[in-house]
């Protein structure tokens, strides 16, 4: 009685149930399943798999395998045997897979990892197949890629599969100079170029080494490489290949195998069919191939509600996503000079705070988007923020900004010539110029730099100076229709639009917008208003794509931040007409803005997200 009135007497009480976990538990409970096995105790099932004899216990192999787990538990034969024979897989790759389920250790290398993905792949050992997949992703080479393709195909590992097409297309040129290459199957060659990953050589090139596979074979494979020839020679992309680059192709390839007509005919087909689409050709000719590539607009630095950032974001036009892309490799900068080359983003000088001192430097980046990666630049000859940068015959060309050197503003000016990584000084500017903006152009034997408007000793400017890169001297040309800073200049064909920016009242000296959008016509020598802007702002992003001017952000004065700081607006050239955007996810000001070629797929798919202004 005593002990049942104690008992009833706790279960009046709160339970105050405490869950205990033993962190170490599974690993005991391993430990303890496989002492069972090396001691041959409580296993209740053998496999035989290739004369060899493996004895284990069937709830550990249903609890690793759907195979095993339907074969023990549902109403089948094998349920009630003990000793099973398994056909289709390796005595070897078996050991691995128990050792596995008993350890949770797999041991793979290039010797037994496909053994062990076929053993995993028969028996639904997912774990298994993914390590096996993971594990190959780590060992592509360009003696093994194709091996490593057939084993992607074979057991559907799409992850795998993406990834050496991947590491195939971008080693193209060293991957078509080996055996390898030559031993890939019709399906794969179609497969590498449908995947449409970037490449490293030009489309002549893809054209040359798609050719040489066709007839690098025996002849009595080459009727079966052949009859794919449709299928392969319709993903070259004849766009971007010149009619002289592809007749030289002609004569080179075939002139010794006339007896080739299906080939040939099907390459002249598919190519005049390329030629007389209603389709943009690629026209910028410092891209090597737009394979795998898209052009983006980029957002560059610049201010947000969190202060300065070196974060660089893209956005491509048929997804309207803001991403992340990467960030300028130096401590929290502003008012640096940004120029697009052969495809690489260039950032040079700025400045930064430090000890609540702006500190104004020379040091340059630049940035691959096809391999992701930044290097450094030679520094410039004069450290200098708030100026411009602009591409000129393969040059880069620094003009004025504030400069430490000076104390002030500068008027000096210097090359950099990307082949030799050095800077070499030019003729100076007439004036001393800051916040100003520049453009070159370059039309047959002219090659020029223009650079408009700017602050002068404080004084806003409507100076248009334009310098010749064969004389290399400095003119005067028709001043602006109104000084301007803090503005954009683009070059769009014969013309230069200047675009944003702000000027002052002469009488007050107080800052006002400018709400149009001038251009400069550089034969006539003449300006014109086109049109005006429907939200005017300066210290906003300004870049051109496909006769389309984006303002990006920015804001309409230094008292109203909180006003279309994310907002988006583009002037359509052709239409005259304005149309606003989707808003930039977050709050921006100060930044740049560029056109670039991305690779359309990355890893690193980071979408930025939409912020609410606290202000």
């Amino acid at each position: 009685m005593m002990t049942r009135t104690k008992v009833k007497h706790l279960h009046d009480k709160p339970l105050n149930t405490i869950f205990f976990e033993h962190h170490h538990h599974q690993s005991t409970l391993l430990e303890g399943l496989n002492s069972l096995r090396e001691k041959e105790e409580l296993l209740d099932i053998t496999l035989i798999i290739e004369g060899n004899v493996f004895k284990a216990h069937k709830a550990v192999l249903a609890a690793c395998s759907d195979y095993f787990r339907a074969m023990f538990t549902d109403n089948m034969l094998e349920a009630r045997q003990n000793e099973i024979c398994l056909n289709g897989i390796t005595a070897n790759g078996f050991n691995q897979l128990l050792e596995y389920a008993y350890t949770s250790r797999l041991s793979l290398n290039l010797a037994n990892v496909q053994d062990v993905l076929e053993a995993a792949s028969h028996v639904q050992m997912v774990s298994v197949i993914q390590a096996c997949s993971n594990y190959l992703q780590c060992q592509i080479d360009i003696e093994n890629c194709v091996d490593i393709a057939t084993i992607a195909e074979t057991y559907s590992l799409y992850q795998l599969r993406v990834k050496v097409y991947r590491f195939m297309s971008g080693h193209l040129l060293e991957f078509s100079r080996s055996a390898e290459f030559y031993r890939m199957a019709p399906q794969q060659l179609e497969n590498l170029l449908a995947y449409d990953f970037p490449v490293d050589c030009s489309e002549d090139d893809v054209l040359r080494i798609v050719l040489d596979w066709f007839f690098q074979v025996d002849t009595n494979e080459l009727d079966v490489r052949l009859s794919y020839a449709f299928r392969i020679i319709r993903y070259i992309h004849f766009k971007e290949i010149s009619a002289r680059k592809l007749d030289s192709i002609i004569q080179n390839v075939f002139t010794d195998r006339k007896y080739e007509w299906q080939l040939y005919k099907i390459m002249l087909q598919e190519a005049r069919q390329q030629y007389t689409k209603d389709t943009d050709q690629l026209m910028d000719s410092y891209l090597l191939n737009s394979r795998g590539m898209e052009m983006a607009v980029l957002k560059i630095g610049g201010f947000g509600v969190g202060g300065v950032t070196n974060e660089i974001t893209y956005c491509f036009s048929t997804e309207r996503k803001w991403k992340h892309l990467t960030s300028i490799p130096h401590v929290e900068q502003c008012n640096f000079g940004t120029a697009v080359l052969n495809n690489e983003l260039f950032i040079v000088g700025g400045c930064f705070n430090q000890s609540l001192q702006e500190n104004i430097h020379p040091f340059g980046f630049k940035f691959s988007p096809r391999y992701n990666k930044w290097s450094t630049l030679a520094p410039m000859k004069i450290e200098r923020c708030r100026f411009s940068l602009n591409v000129l015959g393969k040059m880069l060309y620094a003009v004025g900004g504030v400069s430490e050197s000076d104390e002030f503003d500068t008027s000096t000016c210097e090359r950099y010539n990307p082949v030799m990584d050095a800077w070499f000084m030019i003729q100076p500017l007439p004036v001393y110029l800051t916040q100003h903006a520049g453009a070159s152009y370059e039309n047959g034997f002219e090659c020029s730099l223009y650079i408009s408007g700017g602050i002068d000793r404080d004084i806003v400017q409507s100076s248009m100076y334009c310098y010749d890169a064969k004389s290399e001297q400095w003119k005067v040309c028709s001043p602006m229709l109104k000084p301007r800073a803090d503005h954009v200049m683009l070059n769009i064909g014969k013309s230069l639009y200047i675009c944003g920016g702000w000027t002052e009242d002469e009488e007050t000296l107080a800052r006002s917008l400018v709400d149009t959008i001038d251009v400069y016509n550089v034969e006539k020598e003449c300006w014109e208003v086109v049109t005006k802007v429907p939200t005017p702002r300066y210290h906003a992003g300004i870049v051109c794509i496909e006769q389309k001017i984006y303002f990006i952000g920015g804001f309409h004065s230094d008292t109203m931040f909180d006003r279309d700081t994310a907002a988006i607006e583009y002037y359509d050239i052709e239409t005259d007409l304005w149309t606003t955007d989707d808003k930039y996810p977050q709050d921006i000001w100060e930044h740049t803005c560029a056109t670039l070629y991305i690779p359309k797929c990355r890893d690193d798919m980071e979408v930025i997200p939409k912020t609410e202004s606290p202000l």
